[in-house]
Parts: structure tokens; C-alpha cells; sequence
């Protein structure tokens, strides 16, 4: 599977499916970002369809940003079934996956 890119439009309905999600907060000018960027399409590929991966560009939706209280990027959000459960900062495809997958 592909990261997918939501926005304010797909936000809360991608979120609240029954399926674990991890969403990178990003922002194209950011050199962490794109760091990290093909970390998070491995992740995509590896999870496929057991879990969701995407990513919001908090440029293009800072409200999203605003409501999660993102004040630094990247930033990474772990969902189960619509609720926030966990946030992180950059980690390795292990640690990502692990715990992506053990929500």
C-alpha cells in the first residue's frame, strides 16, 4: 500500500476506520521531513493492508496541525479505532512498524 495524503477533507474519516493508523506531520520545506519521508513509504509497503499510513502537510491543513497541538514536525500520531493513542518524533522502520502494529 501507498502513504495516503490527507487533508481536511479526509481527515476524520480516514481516521476513524477500525484500523490502526500512523499520520506523519509534515511540511515540504522541512529537511527532517524529507529525511524521514522514505521511512514512512517503506513502513506503507511493509504494514500493507494491516494498518494505514499517510501523512498531513500542515501548511496545506494547519487546522489538523492546530487540533493535535503539533508545534514541531515532524510529528507522528498513532490512532486506534479514532482515538489519538500515542505521538512520537522520528524513529527507525522497526520502531514505527512495531509499534504501529501493536497498537
Amino acid at each position: 500500500m501507498s502513504v495516503l495524503h490527507l487533508d481536511s477533507s479526509n481527515f476524520d474519516s480516514t481516521v476513524s476506520q477500525g484500523k490502526n493508523i500512523l499520520v506523519d506531520f509534515w511540511a515540504p520545506w522541512c529537511a527532517p521531513c524529507r529525511m524521514l519521508g522514505p521511512t514512512i513509504d517503506k513502513l506503507a509497503e511493509e504494514v500493507g493492508d494491516k494498518a494505514v499510513v499517510a501523512k498531513v502537510d500542515v501548511d496545506q491543513s494547519p487546522d489538523i496541525a492546530q487540533r493535535y497541538g503539533i508545534n514541531t514536525i515532524p510529528t507522528i500520531l498513532f490512532f486506534k479505532k479514532g482515538e489519538l493513542v500515542s505521538m512520537s518524533g522520528p524513529s527507525s522502520l522497526e520502531t514505527l512498524k512495531k509499534t504501529l502494529l501493536n497498537l
